[in-house]
């Protein structure tokens, strides 16, 4: 895989899974009372928008699911952080490492001989 497509594939997967805990997150301010019903629908323009983003990869759906699992463990605890406010512990960062590998492992190992 070249640079710019591995590239453009984590930005894509990061962009998804943004899109992803922004349309699960706002839902979850109006259940809380954090903030009003309105926020459903830019929620569900954000979940419509993950799943057209997910569209956008070439390979095997099942397997795009795999790898993006773990950009998105990834982003959550990045979200976590960023948003909530809580910073990851030691064993949040090994359980990001471990996931990025495994996806590594499933993204790379699929060559064609």
């Amino acid at each position: 895989m070249e640079w710019n497509s591995l590239a453009r594939t984590l930005g894509l997967f990061f962009a998804t899974a943004v899109a992803e805990l922004i349309g699960c997150y706002l839902p979850l301010l109006w259940l809380t009372g954090k903030g009003g019903v309105w926020l459903i629908l830019p929620a569900a323009l954000s979940l419509m928008a993950f799943v057209w983003l997910l569209t956008l990869h070439p390979a095997a759906s099942g397997r795009v699911y795999a790898t993006y699992g773990a950009v998105y463990i990834a982003t959550a605890l990045l979200w976590l952080w960023t948003v909530d406010g809580i910073a990851p512990t030691r064993s949040d960062v090994v359980g990001v490492i471990l996931a990025l590998c495994g996806a590594g492992v499933i993204a790379f190992g699929q060559r064609s001989v």
